[in-house]
């Protein structure tokens, strides 16, 4: 594999080459982000035939908020297409219905570790560690071709904590090279925290939780925010340029503004100007 931006790219949900999966295999809870309960393995009632979504121009409007910050990272294409080779679950049996719903989270966790890892190899700070990254973004990508049987036993939760040990050195390397004292807020409760123009720069935002917290115009250049809860946090006019392991769903789970600066890796989500 080649080390470029453009390898992110590949990592978004096509849903032109998937089968709606995200729709059928994803459980909801009736909530704010869900107008309804949906059990996993059950096609959700706004899946056509054509495994498009009936409401998806106006999933906010409809109450299905949580559908709009959801991205498989590729992973809805490779089951449908590769693992299964492109064998329909509406046309199949039951059970080849629920093979595919077992998979694709399996495997939607795996793409998700192949974003970072990619990313990370972007990272010119982290080139002490790129030989170590490239070899374990290889390996990941490899298991994301296993057969059915062989995806639906592999332990997860081991092979991310063997990248996670790798992606945290690589967070040390990046975060050395930006000027200004580095905060550690890793995993911190910053819930509702009035943190407008905070210097954040490099800081270690790993889990923390800034779920509706005031970002405005705050200073997180090249800050790492792998894992932070950015539900209805306020990063109007704030500058993320730098920031990194900062994936789509983050930040559509956030508010913003045209001023708000971002990293080349994510796109500016088309809310933030629709609700203003």
């Amino acid at each position: 594999m080649q080390d470029h931006p453009g390898d992110l790219m590949d990592l978004h949900g096509d849903c032109a080459n998937c089968f709606g999966l995200c729709c059928v295999a994803l459980p909801f809870t009736a909530s704010a982000d869900f107008a309804l309960d949906k059990d996993a393995g059950t096609p959700c009632r706004n899946l056509q035939d054509d495994h498009r979504c009936g409401i998806h121009a106006r999933l906010r409007q409809s109450g299905f908020s949580g559908c709009t910050v959801y991205d498989c990272f590729g992973a809805g294409q490779k089951v449908s297409q590769v693992t299964f080779a492109g064998k329909d679950w509406r046309a199949a049996s039951r059970e080849h219905a629920r093979r595919m719903s077992d998979v694709f989270p399996v495997v939607r966790q795996l793409h998700e570790l192949l974003w970072y890892l990619t990313e990370a190899l972007t990272l010119p700070a982290a080139r002490p560690v790129h030989a170590e990254l490239r070899e374990l973004r290889d390996e990941t990508d490899a298991l994301t071709r296993r057969t059915a049987e062989e995806l639906a036993s592999l332990d997860v939760a081991a092979h991310r904590q063997k990248v996670n040990v790798l992606l945290l050195r690589t967070s040390e390397l990046a975060r050395a090279g930006v000027r200004g004292r580095k905060k550690e807020r890793r995993g911190a409760d910053l819930m509702g925290a009035r943190l407008r123009g905070a210097d954040l720069r490099g800081a270690n935002l790993r889990g923390a939780y800034l779920i509706a917290a005031d970002l405005t115009g705050a200073d997180l250049r090249g800050a790492d925010l792998i894992g932070a809860d950015l539900r209805d946090t306020d990063l109007t006019d704030a500058d993320l340029t730098g920031a990194f392991f900062l994936t789509q769903p983050q930040l559509n789970a956030a508010r913003g503004s045209a001023g708000t600066r971002l990293p080349s890796s994510v796109g500016r989500p088309a809310h933030w100007t629709a609700e203003r």
